[in-house]
């Protein structure tokens, strides 16, 4: 039987709805429902708990839900599938993302995970500079006419959202999917690779893109998730 899913695709860090707008219409035009959401980035009095009551709500009582965590979104996509108060969420999917574990805050994360000498061991190994550029490990594969239609959407990032632990005891018993982009320069796909069997037990399924995979390789990943 025929099942129509609802997507909640959450945004990592600036929370911009605008960061799924070319995955979107290729879930609604394989019949499912999306909803991209915004996160109040530039708040600096939202953190955690703000962002995970938006997800929540997002999620509510829809009977089929796959929740889709880019980046830092995956603290608040995480809090929210742990709670066990949505009994419709089927899936949980983090794309190139920040896995927590439990309690941790999304500040104490990078050093836990060893990310900053894994962001530069990459660049080492694949000659592009070792100092952070935003241009350099996060556009360097979105086309630059996508580039040009999202000038001005990313908000400020705040940093009131890195001190509040995770806050959630164990992970829930729904499936848990970690897409891993072959050509991710922030989080590189051997460190995600690592992080998701030390954290999760579970294997990254390894598509084409950068750090920024819905913005440069949207169909792939549109294909990917409609398969779940």
């Amino acid at each position: 039987m025929w099942t129509v899913t609802t997507f909640v695709l959450v945004p990592g860090a600036g929370g911009d709805a605008w960061y799924w707008h070319r995955v979107v219409p290729l879930l609604t035009a394989a019949g499912h429902e999306a909803v991209a959401l915004d996160l109040p980035a530039d708040d600096p009095a939202s953190g955690l708990p703000e962002y995970a009551r938006i997800v929540s709500n997002a999620v509510g009582s829809s009977p089929d839900v796959i929740l889709v965590a880019q980046s830092l979104g995956g603290f608040p996509a995480a809090q929210v599938a742990a709670t066990g108060e949505h009994p419709g969420l089927r899936a949980i999917v983090f794309v190139n993302a920040m896995i927590p574990e439990p309690g941790e805050t999304a500040g104490d994360w990078w050093e836990h995970v060893g990310q900053e000498s894994a962001m530069r061991s990459a660049a080492e190994a694949g000659g592009w500079t070792t100092d952070f550029e935003v241009e350099a490990y996060f556009l360097h594969d979105v086309p630059p006419e996508v580039l040009a239609s999202g000038a001005g959407q990313e908000k400020p990032q705040t940093d009131t959202v890195f001190a509040v632990p995770c806050d959630f005891t164990a992970w829930p018993p729904i499936t848990t999917r970690v897409v891993a982009g072959r050509d991710d320069r922030f989080f590189p796909v051997t460190f995600q690779q690592s992080v998701a069997r030390k954290r999760l037990g579970v294997e990254p399924d390894v598509l084409p893109g950068g750090h920024l995979i819905a913005l440069s390789r949207p169909w792939e990943l549109a294909d990917y998730l409609v398969a779940i």
